[in-house]
Protein backbone atom coordinates (compact mmCIF):
# COMPACT_ATOMS: atom_id res chain seq x y z
CA UNK A 1 0.00 0.00 0.00
CA UNK A 2 1.55 3.51 -1.17
CA UNK A 3 1.46 6.43 1.41
CA UNK A 4 0.40 9.46 0.34
CA UNK A 5 2.13 12.56 1.68
CA UNK A 6 -0.87 15.61 2.75
CA UNK A 7 -0.44 18.94 3.25
CA UNK A 8 -2.95 20.13 5.99
CA UNK A 9 -4.33 23.54 6.57
CA UNK A 10 -6.68 24.39 9.70
CA UNK A 11 -8.66 27.52 9.29
CA UNK A 12 -11.85 29.11 10.37
CA UNK A 13 -14.32 29.66 7.28
CA UNK A 14 -17.75 31.76 7.74
CA UNK A 15 -21.24 29.26 8.84
CA UNK A 16 -24.68 29.64 9.21
CA UNK A 17 -24.10 30.01 13.30
CA UNK A 18 -20.95 32.13 12.89
CA UNK A 19 -17.13 30.36 12.23
CA UNK A 20 -16.56 26.98 11.19
CA UNK A 21 -13.10 25.26 12.52
CA UNK A 22 -11.46 23.39 9.20
CA UNK A 23 -9.27 21.17 8.26
CA UNK A 24 -8.01 20.48 4.38
CA UNK A 25 -5.77 17.97 3.26
CA UNK A 26 -4.42 17.91 0.17
CA UNK A 27 -2.80 14.62 -1.33
CA UNK A 28 0.93 14.89 -2.43
CA UNK A 29 -0.58 14.79 -6.19
CA UNK A 30 -2.02 16.88 -7.91
CA UNK A 31 -5.81 16.63 -9.27
CA UNK A 32 -8.22 14.58 -7.42
CA UNK A 33 -12.15 14.72 -6.08
CA UNK A 34 -12.93 16.31 -2.93
CA UNK A 35 -14.02 14.74 0.24
CA UNK A 36 -16.20 16.27 3.16
CA UNK A 37 -16.29 14.16 6.15
CA UNK A 38 -18.69 14.41 9.20
CA UNK A 39 -17.88 13.26 13.00
CA UNK A 40 -19.57 11.87 15.53
CA UNK A 41 -22.13 13.26 18.00
CA UNK A 42 -20.82 16.43 19.46
CA UNK A 43 -22.37 16.08 22.41
CA UNK A 44 -20.57 13.03 23.12
CA UNK A 45 -16.80 13.81 22.04
CA UNK A 46 -17.02 14.16 18.32
CA UNK A 47 -14.64 16.15 16.73
CA UNK A 48 -12.69 16.40 13.58
CA UNK A 49 -9.82 14.47 14.98
CA UNK A 50 -11.88 11.47 16.05
CA UNK A 51 -9.93 8.37 14.82
CA UNK A 52 -12.01 6.99 12.30
CA UNK A 53 -12.79 10.57 10.38
CA UNK A 54 -9.34 10.61 10.59
CA UNK A 55 -8.85 7.45 9.03
CA UNK A 56 -11.82 8.63 6.78
CA UNK A 57 -9.44 11.36 5.44
CA UNK A 58 -6.07 9.47 5.26
CA UNK A 59 -7.80 6.87 2.72
CA UNK A 60 -9.11 9.81 0.83
CA UNK A 61 -5.32 11.05 0.47
CA UNK A 62 -4.22 8.17 -0.54
CA UNK A 63 -6.25 7.35 -3.09
CA UNK A 64 -5.78 11.04 -4.38
CA UNK A 65 -8.78 13.02 -3.45
CA UNK A 66 -8.31 16.11 -1.17
CA UNK A 67 -9.97 15.80 2.30
CA UNK A 68 -11.98 18.31 4.08
CA UNK A 69 -12.88 17.71 7.86
CA UNK A 70 -14.78 20.06 9.62
CA UNK A 71 -16.30 21.10 13.54
CA UNK A 72 -19.58 21.31 13.60
CA UNK A 73 -21.25 24.34 14.85
CA UNK A 74 -20.26 24.30 18.99
CA UNK A 75 -17.14 21.82 18.58
CA UNK A 76 -13.51 23.52 18.69
CA UNK A 77 -13.32 26.82 17.06
CA UNK A 78 -16.83 26.21 15.63
CA UNK A 79 -18.90 28.81 16.88
CA UNK A 80 -22.94 28.18 18.30
CA UNK A 81 -24.15 25.26 20.00
CA UNK A 82 -25.47 21.93 19.08
CA UNK A 83 -28.84 21.61 17.15
CA UNK A 84 -29.82 17.85 17.07
CA UNK A 85 -28.73 17.52 13.18
CA UNK A 86 -30.80 19.84 12.21
CA UNK A 87 -28.45 23.05 11.94
CA UNK A 88 -25.24 20.69 11.66
CA UNK A 89 -26.64 19.76 7.89
CA UNK A 90 -26.70 24.01 7.53
CA UNK A 91 -23.05 23.18 9.13
CA UNK A 92 -21.96 21.01 6.02
CA UNK A 93 -23.40 22.32 3.35
CA UNK A 94 -21.89 25.43 4.29
CA UNK A 95 -18.35 23.54 4.00
CA UNK A 96 -18.95 21.86 0.88
CA UNK A 97 -20.11 25.59 -0.71
CA UNK A 98 -17.12 27.05 0.44
CA UNK A 99 -14.89 23.51 -0.01
CA UNK A 100 -15.98 23.94 -4.01
CA UNK A 101 -15.44 28.04 -4.85
CA UNK A 102 -12.15 27.40 -2.74
CA UNK A 103 -10.74 23.85 -4.79
CA UNK A 104 -13.39 24.20 -7.95
CA UNK A 105 -13.30 21.50 -10.63
CA UNK A 106 -13.47 18.22 -8.18
CA UNK A 107 -16.26 15.67 -7.80
CA UNK A 108 -18.05 15.94 -4.33
CA UNK A 109 -17.88 12.72 -2.35
CA UNK A 110 -19.66 12.67 1.79
CA UNK A 111 -18.39 10.50 3.96
CA UNK A 112 -19.61 10.39 7.93
CA UNK A 113 -19.14 8.51 11.01
CA UNK A 114 -22.39 7.50 13.33
CA UNK A 115 -23.84 10.99 14.07
CA UNK A 116 -21.92 12.53 11.06
CA UNK A 117 -23.28 9.57 9.06
CA UNK A 118 -26.43 10.44 9.80
CA UNK A 119 -25.35 14.43 8.84
CA UNK A 120 -24.33 13.61 5.95
CA UNK A 121 -27.32 11.02 4.38
CA UNK A 122 -29.72 14.22 5.36
CA UNK A 123 -27.73 16.80 2.99
CA UNK A 124 -26.04 14.79 0.41
CA UNK A 125 -29.20 15.86 -2.24
CA UNK A 126 -28.66 19.09 -1.36
CA UNK A 127 -24.86 18.89 -1.42
CA UNK A 128 -24.94 17.50 -5.00
CA UNK A 129 -22.70 14.50 -3.78
CA UNK A 130 -21.12 12.16 -6.44
CA UNK A 131 -21.58 9.47 -3.62
CA UNK A 132 -22.13 8.88 -0.26
CA UNK A 133 -20.17 6.81 2.76
CA UNK A 134 -21.81 5.99 5.93
CA UNK A 135 -19.57 4.08 8.59
CA UNK A 136 -21.36 3.24 11.72
CA UNK A 137 -24.69 4.80 11.00
CA UNK A 138 -27.10 5.69 13.58
CA UNK A 139 -30.17 3.39 12.61
CA UNK A 140 -33.00 3.22 15.03
CA UNK A 141 -32.43 6.31 16.59
CA UNK A 142 -34.26 8.69 14.64
CA UNK A 143 -32.42 10.47 12.54
CA UNK A 144 -32.79 9.07 9.67
CA UNK A 145 -36.18 10.47 9.57
CA UNK A 146 -37.18 12.99 6.34
CA UNK A 147 -33.29 11.68 5.06
CA UNK A 148 -34.34 10.75 1.14
CA UNK A 149 -32.82 7.51 -0.21
CA UNK A 150 -29.64 8.09 -2.36
CA UNK A 151 -29.48 7.99 -5.87
CA UNK A 152 -25.95 7.76 -6.40
CA UNK A 153 -23.22 5.26 -5.69
CA UNK A 154 -23.00 4.80 -1.48
CA UNK A 155 -21.87 2.29 0.64
CA UNK A 156 -22.19 1.40 4.55
CA UNK A 157 -19.52 0.47 6.82
CA UNK A 158 -20.80 -1.31 10.48
CA UNK A 159 -18.58 -3.47 13.33
CA UNK A 160 -20.26 -6.92 13.88
CA UNK A 161 -19.82 -6.07 17.41
CA UNK A 162 -20.76 -2.19 17.58
CA UNK A 163 -22.08 -2.10 21.14
CA UNK A 164 -23.80 1.44 20.58
CA UNK A 165 -25.88 0.51 17.05
CA UNK A 166 -26.48 -2.89 16.98
CA UNK A 167 -26.10 -4.32 13.34
CA UNK A 168 -28.66 -5.93 13.19
CA UNK A 169 -30.94 -2.18 14.07
CA UNK A 170 -28.55 -1.06 10.40
CA UNK A 171 -30.10 -4.65 8.74
CA UNK A 172 -33.45 -3.57 9.45
CA UNK A 173 -32.91 0.13 8.18
CA UNK A 174 -31.71 -0.95 5.46
CA UNK A 175 -34.47 -3.61 4.58
CA UNK A 176 -36.84 -0.22 4.58
CA UNK A 177 -34.87 1.36 1.92
CA UNK A 178 -35.37 0.92 -1.69
CA UNK A 179 -31.95 -0.27 -3.81
CA UNK A 180 -30.17 -0.39 -0.16
CA UNK A 181 -26.55 -0.42 -0.52
CA UNK A 182 -23.93 -3.13 -0.14
CA UNK A 183 -22.70 -3.37 3.73
CA UNK A 184 -19.71 -4.26 4.39
CA UNK A 185 -19.42 -5.74 7.93
CA UNK A 186 -16.39 -5.95 10.03
CA UNK A 187 -15.72 -8.73 12.08
CA UNK A 188 -14.43 -8.28 15.85
CA UNK A 189 -14.81 -4.63 15.28
CA UNK A 190 -16.72 -2.65 18.02
CA UNK A 191 -18.50 0.87 17.33
CA UNK A 192 -15.30 3.03 17.37
CA UNK A 193 -13.00 0.24 15.68
CA UNK A 194 -10.34 0.05 18.31
CA UNK A 195 -7.90 -2.24 16.88
CA UNK A 196 -9.42 -2.94 13.09
CA UNK A 197 -8.63 0.78 12.11
CA UNK A 198 -6.36 -1.40 9.28
CA UNK A 199 -9.22 -3.31 8.33
CA UNK A 200 -11.78 -0.12 8.35
CA UNK A 201 -9.29 2.01 6.40
CA UNK A 202 -9.43 -1.04 3.51
CA UNK A 203 -13.04 -1.17 3.13
CA UNK A 204 -13.36 2.48 2.64
CA UNK A 205 -10.60 2.35 -0.38
CA UNK A 206 -12.17 -0.31 -1.52
CA UNK A 207 -15.55 1.57 -2.12
CA UNK A 208 -13.97 4.58 -2.91
CA UNK A 209 -11.35 3.74 -5.61
CA UNK A 210 -13.13 3.03 -8.31
CA UNK A 211 -15.28 5.99 -7.40
CA UNK A 212 -12.23 8.12 -8.05
CA UNK A 213 -10.87 8.88 -11.67
CA UNK A 214 -8.28 10.89 -12.71
CA UNK A 215 -10.26 11.42 -15.76
CA UNK A 216 -12.27 14.74 -16.53
CA UNK A 217 -15.83 14.53 -17.05
CA UNK A 218 -17.31 16.87 -19.97
CA UNK A 219 -17.81 19.45 -17.53
CA UNK A 220 -14.11 19.67 -16.66
CA UNK A 221 -14.60 18.05 -13.07
CA UNK A 222 -12.78 14.95 -11.90
CA UNK A 223 -15.14 12.06 -12.39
Amino acid sequence: MNETTSTKQRLEIPGPAGALEVLVELPGQAGGPLCVICHPHPQYGGTLDNKVVYTLARAANELGALAVRFNFRGVGRSAGQFDHGVGEVQDLLAVVDWARAAHPGRALHLAGFSFGAAVALRGHQAAGASSLLLVAPPAGMDYFDQAAAPQVPWRVIHGARDELIALDAVQRWLQTVAEAPPLSVLDDADHFFHGRLTPLREAIKAFWAPLFSPRLDSAGACA
